[in-house]
């Protein structure tokens, strides 16, 4: 995770955050893995909260086991 921070008017604030994800997910479970991940921001309460106040972008990597 990485935030950066910002001074549009004069007051410091974050901005953005890139969140980058590593999972390991069981063999033949990447596709359900993928489609999580690629909605999962819509149920987090705190991307919610932070909806327009602060850029998220995510990142994932995934690997079977």
């Amino acid at each position: 995770m990485q935030g950066t921070i910002e001074a549009p008017e004069g007051v410091l604030k974050i901005t953005k955050i890139d969140c980058h994800y590593q999972v390991k997910v069981p063999q033949g479970k990447e596709s359900a893995a993928e489609r999580a991940l690629s909605v999962f921001e819509k149920g987090c309460p705190v991307a919610q909260t932070l909806k327009g106040a602060i850029q998220f972008e995510h990142t994932w990597e995934l690997e079977s086991y």
